[in-house]
């Protein structure tokens, strides 16, 4: 198995955009991209924290491959606003693919750029990539948020 980490705006829109992709075994929930160690939700709100709400999928490249993932990435959100996904404001919606080897940061860049000349956003894409720093899994009550709670999805990407 191998891991990737995606910030798409609200975890759990992002969590549920991928929790089903043939290939995935497992997604989780947390916080990358800042300061503060182990931070809760709560602090992560303040935007004081420099995090990002982030969902860990662990997949099976023999079934789903990262440049399969990365597209699931960029069709669940709107990689072109900043700091912003639909209602929801603040750093940690940001849009950022944060990566685990070399070959993840090619290949991110790679689709990053075939997504710019695509001709797609009428907007440049603001989409950090940058290498993984620390996760922290969020509450248990995040995780899965969307299917505990008999709800479909929480953003829709706006352009």
């Amino acid at each position: 198995m191998e891991k990737a980490r995606f910030a798409m705006g609200c975890f759990w829109g992002s969590e549920a955009a991928v929790r089903h992709v043939p290939g995935v075994t497992a997604t989780t929930v947390g916080y990358s991209g800042g300061t503060t160690v182990n931070p809760t939700y709560k602090e992560v709100c303040t935007h004081t924290t420099g995090h990002a709400e982030v969902v860990e999928v662990e997949y099976d490249p023999r079934q789903v491959s990262y440049e399969q993932l990365l597209q699931v990435f960029w069709e669940n959100h709107d990689p072109t606003t900043v700091n912003r996904q639909g209602p929801d404001v603040g750093t940690q919606y940001r849009s950022a693919v944060f990566f685990l080897s070399p070959e993840q940061e090619s290949t991110a860049r790679a689709s990053k750029a075939a997504q710019e000349a695509g001709g797609k956003f009428d907007r440049p894409i603001v989409t950090e990539i940058t290498a993984a720093a620390p996760f922290y899994r969020a509450e248990e009550y995040h995780q899965q948020y969307l299917e505990k709670n008999g709800m479909a999805a929480c953003h829709l990407p706006t352009r």
